[in-house]
Formats: structure tokens, sequence, C-alpha cells
């Protein structure tokens, strides 16, 4: 079976739906509801592909502090086999929500220091492939697994066509995944991905479903499956694991991107990153 690293982020969110996001004046809201959750796009990725029996290991920072804490027993509870470095502290973030899945992340805490073993590239022993997400240190590991050829897989998020923070990830990816939060034109902008040499280019456009293009042209969409939507936090990444399992069984792209849209189904209906929280 392919060995799968994940590395990136892994969060302690607090959630907090609110009727319709803030208006940036000075003023008071009544949240309808709020709930602390796992959280990071590296975790949902994990969640999903270790759910669907995937050999996977969950590689990222962690503090040693009380939101480490919770991170470190939700996955463990989850049975999500793990690599978490010590950083300083654990990412953490404020969501505001809204029923229609509008979403503001305020960044309370970021994992800006290590120890040394984190950046090691030991931790691609035994890896046949890496989902490297847009992360600092994950950024430090796409040189030694392109040297040692295994393949790299990413997910650009909101990617504009331009921030070059992804460039290193872009460039180094075989399999690029993105949402159009900023784009108007999916298709330009997955073309545009591949220009700079991954042979397939991925994006999800939420309730419109998914398009998908390869290096030989060829196009495929996808509709999204009907949903009872408690929560839309980690879609994506079910989206994107749903996919890759589907890949690795050998699926053409047509089918793969139908077995994404079924696995954001998963994230979709619970008000966690997996029903295994």
């Amino acid at each position: 079976m392919t060995r799968i690293l994940v590395a990136g982020a892994v969060s302690w969110n607090r959630m907090v739906v609110l009727d319709a996001l803030p208006e940036p004046r000075p003023h008071m809201e009544f949240a309808r509801e709020w709930f602390d959750a796992l959280g990071g796009t590296s975790a949902g990725k994990a969640l999903h592909l270790h759910a669907l029996g995937r050999e996977v290991v969950l590689d990222a920072l962690v503090g040693a502090d009380e939101a480490g804490h919770r991170i470190r027993q939700a996955l463990a509870d989850a049975g999500v086999p793990t690599r978490l470095h010590r950083a300083a502290r654990s990412e953490q973030h404020l969501n505001l929500m809204t029923p229609a899945g509008e979403r503001v992340s305020l960044y309370l805490a970021s994992p800006d220091e290590a120890d040394a073993a984190a950046t090691a590239a030991e931790v691609l022993d035994d890896v046949d492939l890496a989902v490297l997400d847009l992360a600092p240190r994950s950024a430090e590991l796409i040189v030694a697994a392109r040297e040692r050829g295994i393949p790299i897989w990413t997910d650009l998020h909101d990617y504009d066509g331009e921030n070059a923070f992804h460039t290193p990830f872009l460039e180094a990816a075989e399999v690029v995944f993105m949402n159009a939060d900023r784009t108007d034109d999916p298709w330009r902008l997955l073309a545009r991905c591949l220009d700079a040499g991954p042979r397939l280019a991925v994006c999800t456009l939420g309730a419109d479903g998914a398009v998908a293009l390869d290096a030989s042209g060829r196009r495929e969409s996808t509709p999204a499956r009907p949903a009872d939507v408690v929560d839309t936090n980690g879609a994506g990444d079910a989206f994107f694991a749903g996919f890759l399992d589907a890949w690795l069984r050998g699926e053409e792209l047509a089918p793969a991107l139908r077995s994404g849209a079924r696995q954001a189904v998963v994230a979709l209906e619970t008000r966690q990153l997996h029903p295994l929280l």
C-alpha cells in the first residue's frame, strides 16, 4: 500500500456561529452557538485518508500548551498516526462562521519555532507520496522530497495565480488543488498552474462542484453531491482525500472527482473535521 506523509498545519479552533459576518464598525453581536474543534488543513486530510483505510502519517508542529494537549488527544482518539514536533506554541484560530458557510479566520497563534527534528529530511523515510500543505515547515521538505523522487501533491487553497509563497509548492507538485475563492475564471487559473509544471490541477467550486484540467488539455467536472450541511469547515480537505484515494486505486479523472465530491459530504454533515472526532 502507498505510504502517505501529510505535512503541514494542525490547529485548535474556537468556532463561533453568527447570523451574518460582522460589519467593520464597533458593535455587539450575539452568537448562535460556539464550540471548540480540531482544525488545520493537514489534520483534515490525514483524518479522511486514515478513515478511507490509507497508510498515512500526519507530520506537524504542536506546542506543549493546553491547545497542543487537545490537538494530540483528538488525533489519538481518532487513531491517526502522527509525528508531532514540539513548537513554541500551538496554532490556534478563532473562526467566525455563518449558517451559509461564510468564514473569517483569525489566527491567534502560529507555531513559529520548532525542535531541530521537525525540519530533518528523515521524516520522508519510507514515504511513497508526500502531501505538502502550505506551511513553512512543509516548504523545507520540498527539496528533500524531490531529491528522493517522492511525488508531491499540494493544496494551494485560495491561490490567485500570483502569491509568491505558493510558487515553490506549485512548481514541485505533480498534482495541485485549489478553490475558486480568488478567481472568476477557474479554467484559466488551472491552465496557468499547469504551465508551472504539475500534470494535473483541480479546483473546487463549493456548491457548484469541482473542475479539473490535465497536462494533455483534458477537462473534467463533477457536481457537488447533495448534503445536509452542518458545517463547511474541512470539506475541501475531505474532497482532496477522496480524490487521492480514488486516484491511488487507479480511477480515471472523472470518477476520482466524483469520489472527492462524495467524501466532501462526510465533512459537510458533521461540525467536526470528520465523524471520527
